[in-house]
């Protein structure tokens, strides 16, 4: 079923659309529960503050793109670069910054990682199929 999906022209569409909906549930987590989730990941608040207004910021990008038709290729690969760019930032903060994130932060950086840098890749494979899809 997964590979039926994958070779839809709509995947890259539910890619987006995922994309643009955990932004926006982890943006206003950020922003709702910033002195909580500070506590509990070892993360600044100020961090978790700008970081929320980003992802909202983000997912409203990604909403406009899932929306239109076509979806407009430039932009796709702003939201590419921007996953990848996420993931980064988040290894970076995991392995190489002064902050002292929990236990719990550190898994929480290993989760962004992980599943950024992944809808980075199913972003980029689905913009590198609509040449495909666009000759049939």
């Amino acid at each position: 079923m997964f590979a039926n999906l994958m070779s839809s022209p709509r995947f890259l569409r539910a890619v987006v659309w995922f994309d643009a909906s955990t932004g926006v549930l982890l943006g206003a987590l950020h922003l709702l529960l910033t002195a909580p989730l500070a506590e509990w990941l070892g993360l600044p608040a100020g961090l978790l503050q700008a970081t929320g207004v980003m992802l909202l910021g983000y997912a409203a990008l990604a909403i406009a793109i899932a929306r239109s038709e076509p979806m407009p290729r430039g932009w796709l690969w702003v939201l590419i670069v921007g996953n990848f760019a996420w993931a980064v930032a988040s290894l970076a903060l995991l392995l190489g910054s002064t902050l002292t994130p929990t236990l719990l932060g550190q898994a929480y950086l290993l989760v962004h990682v992980v599943s950024v840098a992944l809808l980075a890749e199913l972003q980029w494979w689905g913009v590198r199929r609509l040449r495909v899809w666009a000759a049939a």
